[in-house]
């Protein structure tokens, strides 16, 4: 109690009640902290007279404060006590009265030693001397009771003596602990630089997928300012579709945000592990004694963080836009119905696809109207031109887009197997890479054994194939460098976007298999459904 009581006397401020924190001495000779005194000072500021809350002491002026260093130290010292040597030290062996810390250990003796019994401790050669640590028994061989000087290469292990010319190692490759050690350490070396550049790697991954979703919210938020402008002078009629069409962009932020969130969050804990390793390494690293080193887990090779990056990079960058087509194509069949309202809207148009029968597989019927495709067992005996495809049933559409936002609808009859899309002009006309998405100049969606793929430059991707309608529309915007495909069911949905850099006029193009089922042909066919009153 008498202890409690000088501490409080001579070590709490008696403001805050607290040990102090910054004591200052006033001309009074009393202590406070500096934060306390301040504060009292302050409130007697419209007084004109100061005083000390310990001794009432006045003046007129504003009291100098002056820093107590011999109080700020003591106070210090009981807030952030020193660590003793007890809790961190190794302690010689032979001092049995009371603690010493040891200068050296002795490998021989499996002891420690401080200044005082080292001076009278042998010299003799085998007892070995090294910094003070408890662990002397990690460093002798556990059969022949020697010290550990050599690494044995075959079996990994550090070995004596009597066991490299004698024991089970007989005969193996062995190093000095040193060699060996630099030897690790410079494999360790390795390790850590390729962990780096893998690190580096990955947050440069991660920079760019925090772009792209700053992109993605920058274009959501613009749409929706877009969107709420256009819709001005319909609010009262539309304010139903205006909650829809910012739903949707609000999905389209969401999901694809939450994409790349989801990216964001694994190659972080990627970088950590990286990271932890790293420091584990780089500890190692540092260690100057080679059997400590030797006997530490390596934690693993670098591995490669991510085989797939560059697919799953590829599949984020796919779905980086937002989806607004069909919100357009909406709000442009609304402009129609309400009029008087000026939507200066950039909407995809509809295409007026016709097929060039001079490109046409020989197994391909084209209608009258050339807008359907039908596979023929009748081989239709046109002549072989450097156009006209040759192995595939494909057909390309006469007209090429170079520019603008267009798209085109397609109707397929229930058993066909196809394929439709966009290509090049250039695209092959004979062999594998004249088929629609074998191939860097072709994009394609195909319909095969109740199978939903797109295809380009031949690599897939698998589609839910659940409810599709058979009937599909193709969307293109040449300037974004985009090509999507919608299924027309009931809602629409989009079920899947190509992003790229166009560089030669776009054609439509279509593919129509033959097939049988109970050895009978299928009607096969594909038709062109814009501008078509009565489709097929």
């Amino acid at each position: 109690m008498a202890s409690a009581d000088v501490r409080k006397e001579l070590l709490d401020c008696s403001v805050c009640l607290n040990i102090y924190t910054d004591p200052v001495t006033l001309k009074c000779g009393h202590n406070f902290c500096r934060v306390c005194i301040d504060q009292v000072l302050d409130t007697q500021e419209g007084s004109r007279v100061y005083s000390c809350p310990e001794c009432r002491g006045e003046s007129v002026e504003r009291p100098v404060l002056i820093k107590n260093i011999t109080l700020c130290n003591i106070a210090e010292s009981l807030l952030f006590p020193q660590p003793t040597q007890d809790e961190t030290g190794v302690f010689c062996t032979y001092c049995v009265d009371s603690p010493v810390p040891a200068v050296k250990s002795c490998l021989h003796c499996e002891a420690s030693l401080c200044d005082k019994h080292l001076k009278v401790h042998s010299k003799a050669p085998e007892h070995v001397m090294t910094e003070p640590t408890t662990s002397l028994g990690n460093r002798k061989c556990s059969i022949h009771r020697e010290l550990l000087k050599y690494y044995c290469i075959e079996d990994s292990v550090c070995v004596c003596v009597s066991c490299s010319l004698a024991g089970e190692h007989r005969g193996h490759q062995v190093e000095i602990l040193d060699e060996a050690s630099e030897k690790k350490k410079k494999r360790l070396r390795n390790v850590l630089q390729e962990l780096i550049t893998k690190r580096e790697e990955t947050e440069r991954r991660v920079r760019g997928l925090q772009e792209r979703r700053k992109k993605v919210q920058e274009k959501a938020a613009v749409e929706a300012e877009r969107f709420s402008a256009l819709l001005t002078d319909l609010r009262r009629k539309l304010d139903d579709l205006e909650r829809k069409v910012m739903n949707d962009i609000s999905r389209e932020e969401e999901k694809l945000s939450l994409s790349i969130s989801d990216m964001i969050q694994q190659l972080e804990i990627k970088k950590d592990e990286l990271s932890r390793k790293i420091h584990h390494i780089e500890e190692m690293c540092n260690m100057t004694d080679p059997l400590t080193l030797l006997q530490e887990s390596d934690m693993g090779e670098a591995e490669d963080i991510d085989k797939d990056s560059e697919r799953h990079d590829k599949h984020i960058h796919d779905g980086e836009y937002l989806d607004v087509g069909l919100i357009f194509q909406t709000l442009h069949t609304l402009s129609q119905i309400v009029g008087g309202v000026n939507i200066e809207v950039y909407v995809p148009k509809p295409a007026d696809i016709i097929l060039d029968i001079n490109t046409a597989h020989n197994k391909l019927h084209i209608s009258d109207d050339r807008r359907a495709a039908f596979w023929s067992e009748t081989n239709r005996n046109r002549p072989k031109t450097p156009e006209r495809f040759q192995n595939w049933n494909n057909v390309l559409s006469s007209r090429g887009f170079t520019s603008g936002r267009y798209y085109w609808d397609t109707e397929c009859s229930k058993e066909a197997w196809w394929m439709m899309g966009m290509c090049y002009p250039s695209i092959e006309r004979e062999g594998d890479q004249s088929r629609i998405g074998e191939n860097n100049k072709s994009w394609g969606l195909r319909w095969e054994k109740n199978a939903l793929t797109v295809i380009h430059d031949s690599k897939e991707i698998q589609l839910p194939p659940k409810d599709f309608s058979k009937r599909v529309r193709i969307s293109l915007d040449y300037e974004a460098g985009q090509l999507s495909f919608y299924d027309l069911s009931e809602p629409i949905r989009r079920l899947h976007t190509f992003t790229t850099t166009f560089t030669e006029p776009l054609h439509a193009v279509l593919c129509v298999y033959w097939r049988k089922v109970k050895n009978v042909y299928v009607d096969s066919w594909v038709r062109i459904l814009n501008g078509q009153k009565n489709p097929m």
